[in-house]
Formats: C-alpha cells, structure tokens, sequence
C-alpha cells in the first residue's frame, strides 16, 4: 500500500495491497476499502464504510459520519459505496439510521463534485452527476443516470426517476418522474432530457413515446388518475422495445409518497 506516513489508519481497517492513501488522512477501525481505490490527503473515512474498487477521494472530505439527525444514538449503520465514483473537495456522505434500512448507499460510476452533501439513509444509484454544493437530505432515493445542478437541493424522503435532470438552485419538495428537467423555485417541469438520452442510445422512436408520455402527463390538462389511464393506453400502443419505458415512466406515479411536480 501506498500509505503516508502521516496518515493514520486504524489496524483494524481492511484495505487493500493496492489502496493509496495521502497525507493527514484518518481511517477508522470499521472501514474496507477494495482494490485500486486513491485516498487524497486531509481525508476522514470513518464509521462502518465500505469503499468498493478504483474509487478516487479528493482532499478534505467527511466519508461515514454520524448522520445529523438527532434520533441517532449510536447504532452501527453503515455507509456503502460502489466502484469507479470520482468524489471531489469537501463532500460528507453520512451513515444510515435505524429509522430506515441503516444503510446510506452510493452506486457505481459517479462523478461527485465539491461539496456535495449526501445525508443518512439515502440511495443513489450509477452514472449520476452531482454538481458543486448539491445536497440530499435524508432517505432521498436518487435512480441511475440523474444530474444535479449546482446548489440544487432535494428534500427528504424525495425521489428522482432515472435520466431526470434537475437545474441549478432547484429546492425540490416533490418527487420527479423519469426523464423529465425542471427547474425554478418552486420546481416546475420543462420536458424531457432529450440530448442525454440520446447520448446514451435511445432511438428517435423511444425518445418520440417518452415525449408523448410527457406531453400527457403535463399538457393535456388530465388529472393524475386520467393521465395514468392515458399512459397505459400508450404504452399499450407501442411496439415492446418503446413501451417499456412509457411503461417506468407511468409505473413511478405508483411510487411517488410526495407528490410529483407538475
């Protein structure tokens, strides 16, 4: 291991042969860290974390602490993440709690900018962009492919569906659908993520069925209930390849506990 020698790593810490850590950083006594994985300096990895492979910690950030929030007594919750995540200067990913499933999770292949906070509870999946100062508040459900504009902030218990994009300075307090960029204070919806799904692959006919789920669910003037009779009636419509996700987007309307914003 390529260890400073002014870090101090617990000897109960579990890291692998091929783990690099800076200067001045702390490991606490219930971390692994896997393979391939690079610790910069002035950084404080504690709690019950477990650090998958080829990750890279930049200076100056708070991995695994106790979560704020004033129910927690102790408990040992764990914080997970993934493999390939690129987490920038002063982020603080925090630790479950017993209220919820105990575990805080962060997927693999994200790219985590400065001062990002992710608090207890939270579920983040692949591919997501958090830009500067992006904040989670607890139990917050993040799904694949999703970015974060700067200094958005999202409230807790809140979903976000995959390919969703939420733009700079965004409070959320609702739950948003799959696909769907919005923005504004309050929140309001702005079509769909046309250019990120076409980067990752969707077809014209795939991107035309997720339009027209939008336009249904937000400009035909439908109630919540019409606008999810409307959409099955879509999906219904489509050949399989494209009904599937006409069909996530319709599904994730069953899940929502906050509301969506619309």
């Amino acid at each position: 291991m390529k260890i400073h020698a002014t870090a101090i790593i617990d000897p109960n810490a579990q890291l692998d042969s091929s783990v690099e850590v800076g200067a001045y950083s702390i490991i606490g006594p219930h971390v692994r860290i896997g393979a391939g994985t690079k610790i910069a300096s002035h950084v404080v990895i504690e709690g019950h974390t477990t650090i998958g492979e080829n990750n890279q910690f930049f200076q100056f950030s708070s991995i695994g602490a106790a979560p704020q929030d004033k129910k927690y007594a102790g408990e040992p919750t764990e914080l997970v993440i993934g493999d390939r995540n690129v987490v920038r200067e002063f982020c603080t990913f925090n630790i479950g709690t017993i209220q919820d499933g105990g575990v805080t999770r962060l997927g693999h292949d994200n790219w985590i900018m400065a001062y990002v906070h992710i608090a207890h509870d939270c579920q983040v999946g692949n591919h997501t962009i958090f830009a500067n100062n992006a904040a989670l508040a607890g139990h917050v459900h993040i799904s694949d492919w999703v970015i974060l504009g700067g200094f958005s902030n999202v409230h807790q218990f809140c979903k976000i569906g995959p390919h969703a994009m939420v733009g700079m300075t965004t409070s959320l307090t609702q739950d948003v659908p799959p696909f769907v960029i919005l923005n504004g204070n309050p929140a309001a919806a702005h079509g769909i993520n046309i250019e990120g799904l076409k980067r990752r692959g969707f077809s014209k006919e795939q991107i035309s069925a997720i339009r027209q789920a939008y336009k249904i669910l937000y400009k035909s003037g439908y109630t919540l209930e019409e606008a999810k009779i409307e959409l099955q009636a879509h999906a219904s419509a489509l050949p399989d390849e494209d009904a599937t996700h006409v069909h996530l987007f319709r599904n994730f309307l069953d899940t929502s506990t906050r509301g969506i914003v619309r």
